[in-house]
């Protein structure tokens, strides 16, 4: 099981603030931040425990990551989804269905400011069973 995740991106304030703001329907709000060479690391996760952390990148760090963050509803992919419209962050895929992944899974992805694929899943295990 992932206890955390750790995102270098060019400027970790622009990003905890992108990444609370589309993702904050599903709870997610900046927890912890510390500074560190070359900028700050900012803590984000739910309740009391940051899971996802962004930090200034280095030059040779930059590559495209993915990451999926859980939903507990459909509704609440479809609030994220919202959410990056309202903030005119790149929508790669509208939230749908996936059934090439199981019947139930529903979700949206978005581009993030580094270009990272960020989705917002909810898995429905009723659909299908």
């Amino acid at each position: 099981m992932i206890d955390h995740l750790g995102i270098q991106v060019a400027d970790p304030d622009a990003s905890a603030a992108l990444y609370t703001d589309v993702f904050g329907p599903l709870g997610l709000v900046e927890l912890m931040t510390f500074d560190v060479p070359g900028g700050r690391v900012i803590g984000m996760g739910w309740d009391r425990k940051p899971f996802l952390w962004v930090s200034p990148a280095r030059e040779d760090a930059a590559c495209e990551l993915h990451v999926a963050l859980a939903a507990g509803s459909r509704d609440a992919v479809d609030a994220v989804h919202a959410a990056a419209l309202a903030r005119g962050v790149e929508v790669l895929h509208p939230p749908r269905l996936w059934p090439e992944y199981h019947p139930g899974y529903y979700a949206v992805f978005v581009r993030d400011l580094d270009g990272h694929n960020v989705e917002a899943v909810f898995h429905d295990w009723s659909v299908g069973a």
